[in-house]
């Protein structure tokens, strides 16, 4: 058993589990905190895509220990008080999502991307995304999302 403790959406948080547990079990099993997704447990489909120290991880492969002493942000840490985040109104505004699986790895791994270019294109954020599978919308809507998200965190 490992004492894992790191910053989860901006609350300490500590935990006995064994030394295998991975990032994505801590944060959906010991944690309770589902919308972090497990699609393929191989880091193929980006479903479990969270944010370590700011930079997009996909949890799925990641060992919870590896967390010691970061700061993790899930999907459910990135809305405000007073309401959802820019990307997360941007995707529920221009319908990026269908069956909404992709949805939380797909908006996380979107913040990344517009705060390191905040104005990409539609070819740079379908480079951007690539390591995000959606397999219900056909990406054009999500791409439309992410053009409108950046431009609401440009605001």
């Amino acid at each position: 058993m490992t004492t894992v403790s790191f910053s989860l959406n901006g609350k300490q948080v500590s935990a006995d589990v064994p030394d295998n547990t991975l990032l994505v079990n801590f944060i959906r099993e010991t944690m309770s905190m589902t919308g972090t997704h497990v699609g393929c447990d191989t880091s193929q489909c980006g479903a479990c895509v969270v944010h370590v120290e700011c930079e997009s991880v996909k949890s799925c492969t990641m060992l919870a220990a590896a967390a010691e002493g970061t700061s993790v942000t899930t999907i459910e840490g990135i809305a405000h008080d007073d309401g959802l985040h820019p990307m997360q109104q941007a995707f529920h505004e221009n319908h990026g999502l269908q069956c909404g699986f992709c949805t939380p790895g797909m908006v996380m791994a979107a913040i990344e991307l517009v705060k390191e270019n905040p104005d990409p294109s539609e070819t740079e954020i379908r480079e951007g995304l690539e390591g995000n599978i959606c397999r219900c919308t056909g990406y054009h809507n999500i791409v439309k999302s992410v053009q409108a998200g950046a431009r609401m965190m440009g605001e």
